[in-house]
């Protein structure tokens, strides 16, 4: 077992310039490679949550002008509505207005026009009942008179 143990210590004894070469090759990775490489990876994942974080503050300042955008959008649209609407009741006021204008126009000659049959159907009553007085005395005095004797 002596032996043993000698063997093993000589076997230590020969790898403790592999064991320093080791250490001090992980040593000089850690600062030469590692390190650094950490720092540039920590930069850039620091620079794309920025750059995330920015856009997402740009997207919801676009979804907000959309928003806003929209808006002004429906109140253009509901006062082209309402402009449509005041136009149209403007056009039916007037329409019946003008309706309301003819229907008293109408009225106005319809009554002239009564007016005037009825003076007119007075002047030929009138004329009628001189040619049936004229008639009748003509008549008269053909029947009544004899047929020889004129005057």
């Amino acid at each position: 077992m002596d032996e043993t143990l000698h063997q093993l210590g000589r076997l230590l004894l020969g790898s403790v310039p592999t064991i320093i070469l080791l250490t001090s090759l992980y040593a000089l990775y850690t600062v030469i490679v590692h390190r650094p490489l950490q720092d540039v990876l920590a930069q850039r994942r620091a620079e794309t949550e920025g750059a995330i974080e920015k856009s997402r503050a740009d997207i919801a300042a676009a979804e907000a002008r959309t928003a806003e955008y929209e808006q002004r959008l429906r109140e253009a649209r509901a006062a082209v509505f309402r402009a449509q609407e005041a136009r149209r009741q403007a056009a039916l006021q007037a329409r019946s207005t003008a309706v309301n204008q003819a229907r008293e126009k109408a009225q106005a000659q319809l009554a002239q026009a009564k007016k005037e049959i009825e003076s007119a159907r007075g002047a030929a009553e009138s004329g009628l009942r001189a040619e049936a007085e004229s008639l009748a005395r003509e008549i008269i005095r053909r029947v009544l008179l004899p047929a020889g004797v004129e005057r």
